[in-house]
């Protein structure tokens, strides 16, 4: 039976755990609690992948207290060996009594296996603990633990009839102070930042993040190499990824010679004579990129939507109207031929930012 106690605790050790967002992966985000006779005695995070995990740091804290008490913590405690030793011995080696779980830990190798082990060393376990709440921060992890596939958020700044750019490319600004200087706070919580090429041909953005000293691994899908050495991307801080199609004889160029120098090039999959989008983002995922943000332009955005590869939409709406058949859609790509195979949005959130609104929502 969960009693309000530890739905109190439980919520305290998710506002631990989300003081590490956007910096654990591949890891998830685990918070953690040791209460013994009503009182915290220890407190923990998972801070960074390779760092202690929040159990330990709890555990560390309250010291010889711990036996006898109770561990709440967000995720089940890993029972396998990884960057770090197992979690479920230094639990039992401890005194705890009691352990309370958020969630089962999706990752097959542990996945139910940490609970049994405590329970077989005669530490009292329960689980599901806000698990809802759980899963939803943990969901990019989930995603890329369970799928071998990245968590992806597309998200586009445009006019109410739906364009990015007008039919001559001109894009700064449509949307408003506010709503910029919140999609940039944005992106210090995800892994990666991807665009195509031509967003890099025509804007010439920075893809840095502002406020904050975060590094974000910047990706660009560029089919042909085009990308300049001198484009602003390679400015400050980040590593870059290009992701592009196998060389072929007689296509070696100056600027692709020079791009190796620059970047990182992922040669991919073919799909009908372009970058097979999934196969990309199953190599971003070994290299440990679990969520991207993915800032433009429509080509690659209808790509993504065409292939079923996005899971998440940030639709920032300025109230103006760009119009002309030549005026650049914010999703592009092959589309749908009826409107019952449109995809469909859920969790649907309306935000105002100024004049702007902000459109989230999940993909069905």
């Amino acid at each position: 039976m969960i009693c309000s106690q530890d739905e109190k605790y439980m919520r305290l050790a998710l506002k631990l755990a989300l003081k590490a967002k956007g910096r654990t992966s591949p890891n998830p985000l685990v918070g953690a609690l040791v209460v013994k006779n009503g009182e915290i005695i220890g407190r923990g995070f998972h801070a960074r992948a390779g760092l202690a995990h929040a159990e330990i740091v709890a555990l560390d804290e309250a010291g010889i207290k711990a036996k006898g008490a109770t561990l709440y913590v967000t995720l089940e405690p890993c029972a396998h060996t990884g960057r770090t030793p197992p979690c479920i011995n230094r639990i039992i080696q401890s005194g705890i009594r009691e352990v309370v779980v958020g969630m089962i830990d999706p990752n097959p190798v542990n996945n139910g296996r940490g609970v049994m082990l405590l329970k077989q060393n005669n530490v009292k376990v329960k689980v599901g603990i806000l698990d809802a709440q759980v899963t939803a921060i943990n969901e990019s992890f989930i995603k890329y633990i369970t799928t071998g596939l990245p968590l992806v958020t597309v998200k586009v700044a445009e006019s109410l009839d739906g364009r990015i750019a007008t039919s001559t490319g001109d894009s700064k600004w449509i949307t408003s102070d506010k709503s910029r200087s919140f999609a940039h706070r944005l992106r210090k919580d995800f892994d990666a930042i991807m665009v195509g090429v031509n967003t890099v041909l025509r804007d010439n953005p920075r893809l840095d993040v502002w406020f904050s000293k975060k590094s974000l691994v910047k990706i660009i899908v560029d089919s042909n190499l085009s990308t300049p050495v001198n484009a602003n991307v390679f400015l400050g801080n980040g590593q870059v990824i290009i992701i592009t199609l196998p060389s072929r004889p007689g296509q070696e160029t100056e600027n692709r010679k020079n791009l190796f120098a620059k970047a990182k090039i992922l040669e991919v999959k073919e799909k009908s004579g372009q970058i097979n989008l999934r196969d990309a983002l199953k190599k971003m995922a070994h290299l440990g990129i679990t969520n991207i943000i993915v800032e433009g332009g429509g080509t690659l955005i209808g790509s993504l939507f065409d292939e079923k590869l996005v899971d998440k939409v940030l639709f920032f709406i300025s109230p103006k109207i760009i119009g002309g058949k030549d005026a650049i859609s914010s999703v592009m790509g092959q589309g749908v031929k009826r409107i019952d195979q449109a995809r469909k949005l859920h969790d649907l959130k309306v935000r105002r930012f100024g004049e702007d609104l902000l459109v989230q929502a999940r993909l069905k």
